[in-house]
């Protein structure tokens, strides 16, 4: 083929150490940690702002540097999300976790080190861990972003295999990928495909107790 293509791809699935047959709202229990010094604020339709470089989570309730329970400030609204006011008529002036009704956002993947480095070669991009049954998650990737969301949209339409139906906190997702609207922000890492060019990308999502 002589056309290039854009190309974004990424897995959605969900994730709840403490088990598929755990209450709604156990997820929120969970320590997470995001290998990340920025993410990407949004607009009200949750597309990312233009901000190549995204803004700094320091003192916001997005920063995950160190691990935190994902329930602990996702309805902090009043706390900064740093997103520059300049942005307002796209936000309306509203905070970041009211918008997403929680966390749903890309986070920049810090660039990587050899402390960050794991299994073939791949970044460090995320951790997860539930108290209360030891299990923990590490997620490695060659992708420049992960889509961290904590489950704001699940409404208690889909059943799981032992019945129960999902709700807001019964799963989160680690979406890596890169940003969210690469195509129209040149800023953004590109992912438009060559001409005769293949794609290949590896995330693995390692799981121990």
């Amino acid at each position: 083929s002589k056309l290039a293509t854009v190309l974004n791809l990424t897995n959605h699935d969900y994730f709840n150490l403490a088990g598929e047959a755990s209450p709604a709202g156990s997820a929120y229990s969970q320590l997470v940690q995001i290998n990340a010094n920025n993410y990407s604020p949004t607009d009200t339709t949750q597309i990312p702002l233009p901000i190549a470089n995204g803004v700094p989570v320091a003192g916001t309730p997005f920063d995950f540097r160190a691990p935190h329970t994902i329930g602990s400030r996702i309805d902090d609204v009043s706390a900064p999300d740093n997103t520059p006011s300049q942005f307002n008529k796209l936000t309306q002036g509203k905070s970041q976790l009211l918008i997403a009704q929680g966390y749903d956002h890309n986070w920049i993947l810090n660039k990587q080190t050899a402390a960050t480095t794991g299994p073939d070669g791949l970044n460090l991009a995320a951790r997860a861990l539930d108290p209360s049954s030891g299990r923990h998650l590490t997620v490695w990737t060659d992708q420049p972003g992960v889509q961290f969301y904590s489950g704001n949209f699940l409404t208690g339409t889909l059943v799981g295999i032992s019945g129960h139906t999902y709700r807001q906190g019964a799963g989160y997702t680690f979406e890596t990928q890169h940003f969210p609207n690469s195509p129209n922000e040149p800023a953004f890492p590109s992912t438009t495909l060559g001409p005769g060019k293949t794609f290949n990308s590896t995330t693995i999502f390692a799981f121990g107790s």
